[in-house]
């Protein structure tokens, strides 16, 4: 299943989505020469649960990111994060506000200013 690169997630089931997630998992840890005792020690979780998520099992999101954490995987949770993006219609009014030109600030010693009482 890996080796395809163009998965089509959208028609995968939630069930196959979660396998494809488990063996990429799989693939990676693998990859850094770790067994599953390993990760799941320093996942701080078990091996079995590590185990369940390799064979396509459900587990929680904060475990998922654990496993991902260790494997120096966290990156890929990168996909959502949110940018802000100013439309072309806002950017114009940004632009309409912007300074012009300069004014002098008041001088401090001049007399209309501040009178001291």
């Amino acid at each position: 299943m890996m080796e395809k690169t163009n998965e089509d997630w959208v028609a995968m089931s939630d069930k196959a989505i979660i396998r494809a997630i488990g063996a990429y998992i799989r693939h990676q840890r693998l990859e850094q020469n770790r067994t599953q005792a390993q990760v799941a020690e320093d996942a701080g979780i078990n091996r079995w649960t590590l185990s369940q998520i390799e064979n396509g099992e459900s587990i929680t999101l904060a475990t998922l990111i654990q496993i991902l954490r260790v494997l120096d995987l966290i990156h890929l949770l990168s996909i959502f994060t949110i940018e802000e993006t100013v439309s072309p219609i806002a950017y114009a009014r940004l632009q309409e506000k912007k300074k012009k030109r300069a004014r002098p600030k008041p001088k401090a010693n001049d007399s209309n200013g501040d009178l001291g009482w």
